[in-house]
């Protein structure tokens, strides 16, 4: 008489889990707007990477210290530790041994973080990037235009334009500063689609001009 073992199914959380932990080296980038998700999504991944048992570590640029100076922190105040770094360089030196490497707010690291990005996922390292698509004027923001060219799958995230409900399509700067790089948040910015954001722009134009003839 044949003896059958009872072999139960898995769970499909403990499949999902399974397949985080066989992933091969691959880069992951999460672009969008400001308030639109995109740390939230990146914390979300990590954390699912971390409970499959892989060994993580997450980075952000020194320059961000707007929450924390050293957790990466969404607008919704969820939090993750993380690495301050100076330069895109430095996220190869400290990740030897680990498989799966995050990186929030892109954007403001060195264009060298393309190539290192690569070079971890050549090694077989799942990268997972988040940052700003475009700056407050709608150009292409650092080196995050050629980490989507180069990424296995990118996300665009999206935030709700505040002034007519439609879906954001950048930042709009409330604040008159030239500089590229600002750090700030709801009193700074505010996400705006398209449309909205072209009547803005008109609308500070005509200020400026105003303001000129006075």
């Amino acid at each position: 008489m044949e003896i059958i073992k009872y072999q139960p199914e898995k769970s499909k959380m403990t499949h999902h889990i399974e397949g985080e932990s066989h992933r091969p080296g691959r880069i992951e980038v999460v672009c969008g707007s400001m308030f639109s998700g995109k740390t939230e999504e990146l914390i979300r991944r990590m954390k699912r990477a971390k409970f499959a048992k892989q060994r993580v570590e997450i980075f952000k640029p020194a320059i961000d210290t707007r929450y924390s100076d050293n957790d990466v922190v969404s607008h919704d105040q969820n939090a993750i530790p993380s690495t301050p770094v100076e330069t895109s360089s430095s996220i190869l030196l400290l990740s030897s041994d680990i498989e799966v490497v995050g990186i929030d707010e892109a954007q403001f690291l060195d264009m060298g973080l393309v190539e290192v990005c690569n070079e971890l996922a050549n090694r077989g390292v799942r990268v997972i990037v988040a940052g700003l698509d475009m700056d407050f004027r709608g150009v292409p923001f650092g080196p995050m235009p050629a980490l989507c060219a180069i990424a296995d799958d990118v996300t665009k995230v999206h935030a709700i334009c505040v002034r007519c409900g439609n879906l954001a399509y950048l930042s709009h700067r409330l604040v008159h500063n030239e500089k590229r790089v600002l750090l700030g948040e709801k009193m700074e910015y505010e996400p705006l689609c398209r449309d909205c954001y072209l009547q803005a722009v008109i609308a500070e134009d005509e200020n400026k001009e105003n303001e000129k003839a006075d």
